[in-house]
């Protein structure tokens, strides 16, 4: 069977349940975008005052908050620890990246 010989009724909720989706997409490339604003200030911070890119205490923390939030809302706490270590590791990698090339303070926002 193909997506063309479907049932019209399955059809437009296969529709409706993939706008949703694109919708959530969308919502979840904004809130990163938004996290990354906030650690690009952390990275300055940090470059400003010689503190290492990495915080490996404050890491684990989240790690494990993130996979209580993760068993709460019925996700894989496996998955959000993945994908919380590939943020986290993105993060780190500005923060190096700022480390080598501090910006003044109130300088642009770069994700």
């Amino acid at each position: 069977m193909t997506y063309s010989d479907i049932d019209e009724t399955v059809a437009a909720e296969l529709g409706r349940l993939r706008e949703s989706i694109d919708n959530i997409d969308a919502a979840v490339v904004h809130m990163l975008a938004e996290r990354f604003k906030c650690t690009q200030q952390v990275g300055r911070l940090k470059a400003a005052h010689d503190l290492p890119p990495a915080d490996p205490a404050r890491e684990a923390r989240q790690i494990a908050r993130l996979r209580r939030l993760a068993e709460n809302a019925r996700l894989d706490p496996a998955f959000a620890e993945k994908l919380l270590n590939f943020i986290i590791a993105e993060v780190i990698r500005h923060h190096e990246t700022i480390a080598g090339h501090p910006e003044p303070q109130g300088g642009p926002d770069r994700p």
